[in-house]
């Protein structure tokens, strides 16, 4: 079976090595050695002046939320991955969906200044499939309406735009490490930011809220990451560069064998500086999408529809369905969502699974 993804690994005895230390210090959590070098690495990679190793991106942004003392609604895309409209509800909070740019896929600026009410209180913007946001649209948008910026970085691992690292934007940007990441921790997230204050209380907030062995001083949650997954990142973070210049070639050379079908578009990237952490082509309907999808299947090859439903759709929301958040409100999130399909992308694919997958797709299309 060909996945969508699949798990980048380091020499697994290299990882046994780690591990080893690890055992020899007994020392298995809470703050350990390999935590704090993956602390002090990964802003060279990521951006932000301040960040923070948590268990995963899912509590990576709960935290954000919680950091941020945000409260009543929150302005955010419906065009992603459950989580993110999730988080927002653990927190207490309403979500409000806005539209996508139809090219980009990413959430329109202008759609967001249409829902703000006296009830928002911040915007939580997606990078999605890696693709940096309007930040300055954004940011200047927050600013003027006094609100707070979250920036969903979870698929944009080692991605700039405009020569800033993407975990430099916003009051918070938050990253998932998760195994089917470009860059992977087994499980694992981290949480950037610029503000000495908000770093102290994600840090806080990831440790129960303890500052001392007889003080605690708000109420905090266990988020922290452990040793076995930090030694994960130390490996990977070593063959990052090349494994995403693999990613590059195999991203470029499906864009040349499906360049000419004129049945699919693909997302309009706004930096050179990508990870190519997804391959997302969209097709002009659900039906035809979804004849390729089962197609492809039946081959051993299995894409995926990131992000099919929309997640305004999720039953558990039919309380929150204002005006705002009914499907007519994002019409190119709708249209996004029914034709998109993302095709398998990792840097040990073979280049001549591509040429076959795309082959196939042009024999069924064009």
């Amino acid at each position: 079976m060909i996945n969508v993804t699949k798990s980048e690994l380091p020499n697994l005895k290299e990882y046994q090595e780690y591990v080893k230390q690890i055992w020899k210090r007994a020392w298995l959590t809470n703050n350990g050695k390999f935590v704090r070098q993956l602390e002090k690495k990964l802003p060279g990679y990521i951006g932000g002046k301040l960040l923070s190793l948590v268990t995963n991106g899912t509590l990576a942004m709960q935290l954000a939320i919680k950091a941020l003392n945000l409260k009543g609604e929150i302005i955010t895309t419906p065009f992603t991955f459950p989580a993110t409209t999730n988080v927002i509800l653990w927190e207490g909070c309403t979500p409000v969906f806005a539209d996508i740019d139809p090219e980009t896929y990413n959430i329109d600026p202008a759609d967001i200044e249409k829902k703000i009410t006296n009830k928002t209180s911040a915007i939580l913007a997606v990078h999605v499939y890696g693709n940096p946001c309007a930040t300055e649209r954004l940011e200047k948008l927050a600013k003027k309406n006094g609100l707070k910026i979250i920036y969903d970085a979870a698929h944009a691992f080692g991605v700039k735009y405009k020569n800033k690292l993407i975990g430099s934007y916003g009051d918070i940007s938050t990253f998932s490490f998760h195994a089917t990441k470009v860059f992977n921790t087994i499980e694992g997230g981290a949480i950037t930011t610029n503000s000495i204050q908000i770093n102290k209380d994600v840090n806080l907030l990831r440790n129960f809220g303890i500052t001392g062995e007889e003080e605690v001083v708000l109420a905090g949650i266990n988020a922290k990451m452990s040793e076995f997954q930090a030694a994960m990142g130390l490996l990977n973070l070593k063959k990052i560069n090349s494994k995403i210049l693999l990613r590059k070639k195999i991203y470029e050379l499906y864009k040349r064998l499906l360049q000419n079908n004129s049945s699919l578009k693909f997302q309009k990237l706004v930096t050179p500086d990508y990870n190519y952490a997804y391959l997302p082509i969209l097709f002009s309907d659900r039906k035809t999408r979804d004849l390729i999808c089962a197609k492809l299947g039946k081959k051993g090859i299995k894409p995926r529809k990131y992000f099919y439903p929309l997640t305004n759709s999720y039953k558990f929301l039919t309380n929150y369905l204002n005006p705002f958040n009914m499907a007519k409100s994002f019409p190119n999130a709708v249209k996004i969502s029914d034709g998109i399909l993302c095709l398998p992308l990792y840097s040990e694919l073979k280049l001549e699974i591509v040429e076959k997958i795309c082959q196939f797709i042009n024999k069924y299309t064009k």
